[in-house]
């Protein structure tokens, strides 16, 4: 067992993709119990990690947020929120974290949020006057919003390997991402005055912000048809994924005329690649999986952690330390699908609610897209603006410290989580 485990670190730091390091582990964890006679179970096991129908509403998720993308919803949105908090000082940074919140509702990644809001808010922002590393550590900030309020990959993930219901975990993102978004605005506005960031102009009047909202209206249902579809229980979240993608198309097409046929390819290409990407990352730590589980190290790391403490307190903070810290050096997907069964069975445990300690693993591990060294989200803003890693980092700390509050928050106050699945019955 000692050496599978060697061999995964060591190819996880000279820099091998985590798909294959995950996929060359577990076939070697399956060979140490069997020998190569055991090897027909790789491919057996390859395909079981993805035998499950709930997958499939990610890749259509991700094909509606391309199409929207395309179809200018980002400008829209933004301006719909410039409208709203644009006077204040700060302004475009606030109008760029209320736009991340709205812009949830309609792709749930936060790799698609941060590129989107980054070819595009930074620039401006920029060009009104604010640091350019604080500008990008803004979009990143406001980006991990994007998986916390549904719909969301990761709770996808999450709810189908661990049997929890997806339109509960969906409800729980709710109420604690519109706390991030706000709690990142009154970042904003406590360092307004030491940064001396610009102040907005006037306060806009009713028929600016009514004339905002109208264009902006038919992207903002998009969220409310996804969300009331699953969470009344009227279609899966996959069928809503499908609406999703037959909504965008009509919008962009017939409304918007900013998206054309001949644009499909592209946009189904990219939606291949980052589906392959993750598809990988799921099927080959099923392998590994498998095997960690024929080893008892799930076990094992339960019995580790109710020894130092038997606490229900000190256990969930065990818990987001060590999420927090993978997050940093990790892919995010391959810790859910690795370690996502064994903290959600140890929570489970100790006595929390599954959608609570789903909810929680999910949030502490969109935070490792905004920490460094390997934050996805950091290295996308580092690659569309050209500002280094290094100073985007050293801007984003205090939204890092005022994310991390809400996922404490959402880790001891139950009802932040599980007020709004309860009202809906779920």
């Amino acid at each position: 067992m000692i050496w599978v485990l060697a061999v995964f670190f060591a190819l996880l730091v000279i820099g091998v993709p985590i798909g294959y390091v995950l996929g060359i582990a577990g076939v070697l964890g399956i060979m140490q119990i069997g020998g190569t006679e055991m090897l027909t179970m790789a491919p057996q096991r390859y395909f079981a990690g993805l035998d499950l129908f709930t997958f499939l509403a990610m890749p259509l998720f991700i094909l509606a947020g391309e199409i929207m993308n395309r179809a200018g919803i980002t400008a829209r949105l933004a301006e719909f929120a410039d409208a709203l908090v644009g006077h204040l000082r700060g302004g475009m940074a606030h109008s760029c974290m209320v736009s991340s919140v709205l812009f949830a509702g309609i792709t749930g990644a936060a790799v698609a949020e941060a590129a989107a809001f980054g070819s595009t808010m930074v620039p401006a922002m920029e060009k009104n006057g604010y640091k350019r590393p604080f500008a990008c550590a803004v979009v990143v900030a406001g980006s991990i919003i994007g998986p916390t309020i549904p719909p969301s990959n990761l709770m996808v993930i999450y709810g189908s390997m661990m049997g929890v219901s997806i339109a509960g975990l969906f409800a729980a993102g709710i109420l604690p991402g519109v706390v991030m978004g706000l709690i990142c605005m009154a970042v904003i506005a406590g360092l307004g005055r030491r940064l001396q960031l610009p102040k907005g102009g006037e306060r806009p009047s009713l028929v600016r912000i009514l004339r905002a909202f109208r264009r902006s209206l038919s992207a903002l249902i998009m969220p409310v048809i996804i969300l009331g579809g699953i969470l009344s229980g009227v279609v899966t979240p996959t069928e809503a994924a499908a609406i999703a993608v037959f909504y965008a198309l009509i919008l962009g097409r017939f409304v918007y005329r900013l998206v054309y046929f001949s644009d499909l390819m592209e946009m189904l290409v990219r939606t291949a690649r980052i589906t392959g990407v993750v598809f990988l990352i799921i099927a080959a730590a099923s392998i590994l999986s498998w095997w960690m589980t024929y080893m008892q190290l799930p076990q094992m790391i339960t019995h580790l952690f109710l020894g130092v403490s038997s606490d229900p307190p000190i256990i969930i903070l065990m818990i987001l330390l060590l999420l927090l810290v993978l997050g940093m050096f990790m892919d995010i997907n391959a810790i859910l699908i690795i370690l996502g069964p064994i903290l959600g069975a140890l929570a489970a445990s100790i006595g929390m609610n599954p959608v609570q300690a789903g909810l929680m693993i999910v949030l502490a591990l969109n935070i490792g897209l905004m920490t460094p060294p390997v934050g996805a989200s950091l290295f996308v803003l580092s690659s569309i603006s050209g500002e280094s890693i290094e100073r985007i980092s050293a801007a984003m700390w205090p939204f890092v410290i005022a994310e991390v509050a809400v996922l404490f928050l959402v880790a001891y106050w139950p009802s932040l989580t599980l007020t709004v699945p309860r009202l809906l019955g779920l």
